[in-house]
């Protein structure tokens, strides 16, 4: 079973932003390896959090030594290749991570892209996601495995391809 906590912070749209994470999480995870987690036992939690362009510029400065805001921010707790003996957790729960959009850089990048900022967070929400369970974008074969897998999600949720047109196989 997924948990899906939102921290939302001013200057968000009004929208049903636990609605959109949760189903931009959702389908990340059903179209993963993972996808056992959705309906397992265990409880997976992830916490989403919409906050400002100044609070993810502080994090990226942080954590990655980039002093600039950045669209999307994801912080595991479980390392990739422990993913699989999760379900067996003393508790049943296991935290996945937190995923971070900023407000400010995440509407620019809309308004670019001509799309909504509900959207473009969905798919910041996935490309998170995906992070959170050790997907990364270092190199170009794992950031095309990353892209596929995202597309495939997307257009779960009635989203266009973010990447352009391009064959993902199946």
């Amino acid at each position: 079973m997924l948990d899906i906590a939102i921290l939302l912070e001013d200057g968000w749209p009004g929208i049903d932003w636990e609605e959109l994470a949760e189903r931009a999480v959702t389908a990340a995870i059903a179209h993963s390896p993972y996808a056992a987690f959705v309906n397992s036992a265990a409880t997976y939690e992830i916490a989403v959090k919409l906050t400002s362009d100044e609070e993810v510029h502080q994090l990226n400065r942080a954590y990655r030594d980039k002093d600039k805001p950045t669209n999307v921010l994801s912080f595991p707790m479980v390392q990739r290749d422990l993913l699989e003996g999760t379900a067996n957790t003393d508790d049943g729960e296991v935290l996945l991570g937190d995923i971070v959009l900023a407000e400010g850089v995440c509407a620019r990048e809309a308004q670019g892209k001509g799309i909504s900022i509900a959207d473009h967070a969905a798919h910041l929400i996935v490309h998170g996601t995906f992070h959170l369970l050790g997907y990364d974008h270092m190199v170009d074969a794992e950031a095309e495995a990353m892209e596929a897998l995202e597309i495939r999600a997307l257009a779960n949720l009635g989203l266009p391809d973010p990447y352009g047109d391009r064959e993902t196989g199946d």
